[in-house]
């Protein structure tokens, strides 16, 4: 038969009290995949859905950018909530680089916040900036153009 020595169960109980260790600091703690923003709104005044040819579904009718532009506008003189717009994936329609330009150019005209669902189900918002007009040209930056 074979004896253990007293070396070899310090081994094995190190061993276990390793492997508990282990256990307890690695399992049971997952971090959630999406998190809320805190900037986001609990509702949206306006839902949109992308629609075929860059165009919006906006109540069931399909609307290009004027005529999304001009139905909001409908509701703000109306006086109904046009504080944020949410912009959602079509059935047959994903949303696209135009979509989102377009939105974003009339959310920035119109002022209000547009945010968009993307197909993981997280929301983001659409910032818009305008672009900074060109500096006016001094008589000295013509002449040196004029020379090159």
């Amino acid at each position: 038969m074979r004896s253990f020595s007293i070396n070899t169960s310090w081994r094995l109980i190190a061993l276990a009290l390793a492997a508990v260790l282990l256990v307890a600091c690695g399992g049971g703690r997952t971090k959630p995949d999406t998190v809320k923003s805190a900037d986001n709104p609990a509702a949206f005044d306006v839902t949109l859905i992308a629609d075929k040819d860059n165009q919006f579904d906006y109540d069931g009718a399909p609307l290009t950018e004027e005529d999304l532009k001009s139905a909001l506008r409908y509701r703000q003189e109306q006086s109904l909530p046009m504080t944020s717009v949410l912009l959602k994936r079509g059935e047959k329609e994903k949303i696209k680089k135009e979509h989102i330009i377009a939105l974003a150019r009339v959310a920035y005209q119109m002022h209000f916040k547009a945010y968009m669902q993307e197909k993981d189900g997280q929301i983001s918002e659409i910032l818009a900036q305008a672009k900074e007009p060109a500096a006016p040209q001094t008589p000295e930056h013509k002449r040196h153009a004029e020379k090159q």
